[in-house]
């Protein structure tokens, strides 16, 4: 071949280079998948376990039941080994929707699913770390029960768990976990190592992009204590399964907001659970779950599809010191403010929407927390996060719950009969309370 000119030479590598552009163009046919937007439509929030808790599986199925609050054309799960001391391997799971009108753990045989994780049927999470199940198709509708079947074929220690389902989980010999009916060995009030359910989540009005769950869906996680987790047993009638319904109906928003249920009993803010030396508080406090601050990244921040961030916490930063914590715990409202503040700035920074839920009144609560210095505390609170603009919006529980002739009681209807907790009543006046036009 001869020498070539500089012209040629050019016009040879921009020809060349057209055709290495068209062959690493894809075709109409192998276009890259559209991306698809996870939402939550279920969670709890894991704790680690106390010392005195042995519990442990030996080649055992739990079935798991979670009540959805938002529907969906795919899932995929969240399990969790943060709390666990060593490898957890995971043999297989199962998903499938609770077999309707009955409230055993029976499953609809035609919507089992296997799980998989990066494609294979079994998977060991390290200790300290999470996992995500591969997506499959499944139609969820809302407010409904998924079954969730996990085999655990080495001896495998409970150490990442709810101690407050209020749901009824099942244990079972062997792997059973495509089995349509079981036989329980026990029943337990605890979600243990499952921490997660999310959707791909249809959008419904105008800015809807299509059935891939590419639209505006989105999650509101309500961070939390035991007023947010409590509900009767089985009823699934916390106050955040109230809202998801109120979501979902008339002046509710045009496109589905799955609500998050990130409360723990016991929970405080400003501390983890610390019980003094040889008190009985030894055996459980441990269940109290980490801060609330040191668990919003996790529990809050990290949760597919957020955008909304719902808090009440503080009523046990009052009352815990000198009951079941040293009293060199003891905060006033102001280092309640300060933490507040603190998450404020946190959700802020990831570009979320938070809004702050006065502490409700505890006057006469059988726990003893309440005092005239926490009742001051915790008006200190309440005013300053009515007043100050701080939070996005203010959800005003305290005002939807007290007595009008004695503020600093919950009115009598709504009380569970602590004077601290509430009744399903009281529930449902929460979900009330919760103005909708925040997730508009």
């Amino acid at each position: 071949m001869g020498h070539l000119t500089v012209r040629q030479r050019l016009a040879a590598l921009f020809t060349g280079a057209l055709l290495l552009g068209a062959a690493l163009t894809p075709s109409a046919s192998a276009q890259a998948p559209e991306p698809t937007t996870w939402t939550g439509t279920w969670a709890t929030a894991p704790t680690t376990v106390p010392k005195t808790d042995t519990t442990a599986f030996h080649d055992q199925t739990i079935r798991q039941i979670v009540h959805t609050s938002i529907a969906g054309s795919a899932l995929r799960i969240r399990l969790s080994n943060e709390f666990g001391k060593q490898p957890l391997k995971i043999g297989e799971v199962h998903v499938a929707r609770r077999a309707s009108g009955t409230d055993e753990p029976t499953i609809d045989p035609a919507t089992d699913r296997e799980l998989t994780f990066s494609g294979k049927s079994s998977v060991t999470i390290p200790a300290g770390a999470p996992a995500l199940s591969d997506p499959v198709t499944l139609r969820v509708p809302a407010r409904s029960d998924l079954v969730v079947s996990l085999h655990l074929p080495e001896s495998t220690p409970g150490s990442t768990v709810n101690s407050f389902a209020a749901q009824r989980s099942y244990i079972a010999a062997g792997n059973v976990t495509g089995e349509t009916k079981i036989e329980p060995q026990s029943v337990t009030e605890r979600w243990y190592f499952l921490t997660g359910v999310s959707v791909r989540a249809a959008s419904t009005g105008p800015t809807a992009t299509g059935p891939s769950g590419t639209g505006k869906a989105s999650a509101a996680v309500a961070l939390g204590d035991s007023i947010t987790a409590d509900t009767t047993l089985g009823t699934n009638h916390r106050w955040t399964d109230y809202l998801a319904q109120r979501l979902q109906g008339p002046g509710g928003p045009r496109n589905p907001v799955g609500v998050l249920n990130k409360g723990i009993s016991g929970n405080r803010l400003l501390h983890d659970p610390n019980p003094p030396a040889g008190h009985p508080a030894e055996a459980y406090a441990a269940y109290f779950g980490e801060s609330g601050l040191k668990r919003f990244d996790r529990d809050v921040a990290a949760q597919p599809g957020v955008r909304h961030v719902l808090v009440l916490l503080g009523v046990n930063d009052l009352g815990h010191p000198g009951i079941i914590a040293p009293l060199s715990e003891k905060v006033t409202g102001q280092d309640l403010i300060d933490g507040h503040r603190q998450l404020i700035a946190r959700a802020h920074e990831r570009g979320l929407r938070i809004y702050g839920a006065t502490i409700t009144p505890f006057k006469n609560d059988t726990l003893g927390f309440y005092t005239p210095e926490n009742a001051a505390a915790r008006q200190t609170f309440n005013h300053w996060l009515r007043t100050s603009g701080e939070y996005d919006g203010v959800i005003d529980f305290d005002a939807a719950l007290r007595d009008p002739a004695d503020p600093e009681r919950l009115l009598a209807a709504y009380d569970s009969g602590d004077h601290l907790h509430t009744n399903d009543a009281g529930r449902d006046a929460m979900a009330r309370a919760v103005p909708l036009r925040f997730f508009k």
